[in-house]
């Protein structure tokens, strides 16, 4: 296999993990059945299964080949598709954190002369973490803090700034999905702020 073959080939594999994340975040049924081993080779064997059925049976048919395209599709799909994952260091590390929800937080440069590092923003009621690859904290934000959340378009690529007290931190996102990772992690810190505020705070805010 060639060098560009190789670097297709991962391209397409990291596409796919790309749109299962998406929709695993928004769907908590697609969640469940890829933390389950036995549904999630299940799904892909059916999956498997009924592309190749479309390149088959369809092959005598008028125009058949349009079908076997899309069947081709979905057989390498089921191949692609990454194995079951029971339990990652994610999952531990949230449960260790009390975070409720995990999300992609782009690049985070925490001053302008230190390292930029890929992070994972760990939302829970009381603090959001974002944590590099290694898991060590690159900052800490008080989520019942936090005043405002924006995502603002730069050049090709997406900036999420979060503001809690005197403080602000700046996520910056890049590729195709960009927008959509960015969004996301807005959507999440909006909701766990609301969610951990007291009753009283609530009922302000809704009235300015």
């Amino acid at each position: 296999m060639s060098v560009e073959q190789e670097n297709l080939l991962q391209r397409i594999k990291s596409a796919c993990g790309t749109a299962l994340f998406l929709l695993i975040q928004s769907s908590p049924k697609i969640l469940r059945l890829y933390r389950n081993e036995k549904s999630w080779t299940l799904f892909r064997v059916a999956l498997g299964c009924f592309g190749a059925a479309l390149v088959v049976l369809p092959i005598s048919l008028w125009h058949g080949y349009f079908t076997a395209v899309f069947g081709l599709a979905f057989f390498v799909l089921s191949i692609l598709l990454p194995p079951a994952e029971l339990e990652s260091a994610t999952d531990r590390k949230a449960r260790e954190l009390g975070a409720k929800t995990v999300v992609g937080g782009g690049e985070y440069q925490p001053s302008p002369d230190g390292p930029i590092s890929e992070v994972q923003l760990f939302i829970s009621p009381s603090h959001t973490w974002a944590l590099d690859k290694n898991y060590d904290s690159q900052v800490v934000i008080t989520t019942g803090e936090i005043a405002k959340v924006d995502v603002i378009p730069s050049d090709n690529r997406w900036v999420l700034v979060v503001r809690w007290g005197e403080h602000k931190a700046e996520f910056l996102y890049k590729g195709v999905f960009a927008e959509r990772f960015a969004r996301l992690a807005e959507e999440s810190l909006r909701h766990a702020s609301n969610a951990s505020q007291p009753p009283a705070s609530k009922s302000r805010a809704a009235r300015v």
